[in-house]
């Protein structure tokens, strides 16, 4: 019995056009949940690296950016593996969908009351629209390095970033949906005294 060969998912123009008619409707989605387009600081950052701020989460890029980009590793791997034949084309814009999802959600009360009591994040707002969009975006390009690079390069680049901002801000995406699911004390604690701020 042979194994199955599966040839490497590729993003087609189809594929971008229905993610980007995904990403319009989750902005239009929350515009109309009132979040902020950006940052209340009234500026718009490349970079933002401070973790225990207002301005976390508003701007372009952020602490948690990396974990983003590995959404897009873990949407492109979920997908080279379950699905098949003419559905793989679809990936790309699977991906937009589930990750748009979460930002839906992750903008909603129950989600941003969650991350202040099981998390430190303790003054969590929210997200600015700009943020969740560039958010998607990220997520994009992870998923498009997917694409490009050998599963061992992209799993070596995943350990790193978690690695990196383990070590950096004591959060990264697995600590991030531990404490999310199953929050743990000690570990809130060993978060909240993370040097970078």
């Amino acid at each position: 019995m042979t194994g199955i060969v599966r040839t490497p998912l590729r993003i087609t123009r189809p594929a971008i056009y229905a993610a980007l008619a995904l990403a319009a409707g989750f902005a239009i989605t929350l515009v109309l949940m009132d979040r902020p387009p950006i940052c209340t600081c009234g500026t718009i950052k490349l970079w933002h690296g401070a973790v225990h701020s207002s301005e976390n989460s508003q701007h372009l890029a952020d602490w948690y950016t990396f974990s983003h980009i590995i959404h897009g590793f873990l949407f492109y791997a979920a997908a080279h593996f379950w699905l098949k034949g003419d559905t793989r084309r679809w990936a790309f814009p699977a991906a937009i969908l589930v990750e748009g999802a979460w930002e839906v959600l992750e903008n909603s009360p129950i989600i941003i009351n969650r991350y202040r009591e099981a998390t430190i994040a303790l003054g969590y707002s929210g997200d600015s629209i700009v943020n969740s969009m560039a958010d998607i975006g990220w997520m994009s390009f992870g998923f498009w390095l997917a694409t490009r690079l050998p599963a061992r390069v992209i799993i070596g680049i995943a350990i790193a970033f978690e690695l990196m901002t383990l070590l950096l801000i004591r959060d990264n995406l697995t600590l991030n949906v531990l404490m999310l699911v199953w929050p743990i004390d000690a570990i809130k604690v060993w978060q909240g005294g993370a040097w970078l701020t």
